[in-house]
């Protein structure tokens, strides 16, 4: 397994930074390299809610499997190419202060065996860390705006 992180620290509280995440149908409206969100579910939130997301040419299904709200939200991510078993996001939220909040984003790949896919996971894993610091910069500029479009 392939583990990848970033972070950031962001002046808003956890509940503030909880909320922009848990609106998890909406991540387009933040993340500047994300085209189009929308809910899979009927479930807007929790374990089992599941997204779809356009970013370029890419179609993703993105699964809610860790739910803690204001401290954790992890999601299995399908669609990435058939060389990586699997990718999984966990965005975990410390409060530093009373109006601030450490967020860590973990991306989490698992290669296959065979030595392609270790090198395809590496090269993915590269793109998902520019990703990674986008999806950071938007979560902070929405979270400290008080909520409004990017």
């Amino acid at each position: 397994m392939i583990e990848l992180s970033r972070q950031r620290e962001i002046e808003a509280d956890p509940a503030t930074v909880w909320a922009v995440l848990s609106d998890f149908g909406s991540i387009s409206a933040w993340a500047a390299n994300v085209d189009h969100s929308c809910l899979m579910s009927a479930q807007t939130g929790g374990v089992g809610a599941r997204r779809r997301i356009q970013a370029g040419p890419l179609t993703l299904v993105e699964t809610v499997t860790e739910w803690e709200p204001e401290q954790m939200l992890a999601y299995e991510i399908s669609g990435l190419p058939p060389l990586v078993q699997g990718v999984t996001n966990r965005w975990q939220i410390d409060a530093t202060t009373a109006n601030a909040s450490r967020v860590t984003l973990s991306t989490n790949i698992r290669p296959g065996q065979r030595p392609p896919q270790r090198l395809a996971a590496r090269a993915l894993g590269r793109r998902l860390m520019q990703a990674s610091d986008q999806m950071l910069d938007g979560l902070q500029a929405r979270a400290t705006s008080g909520g409004s479009q990017r």
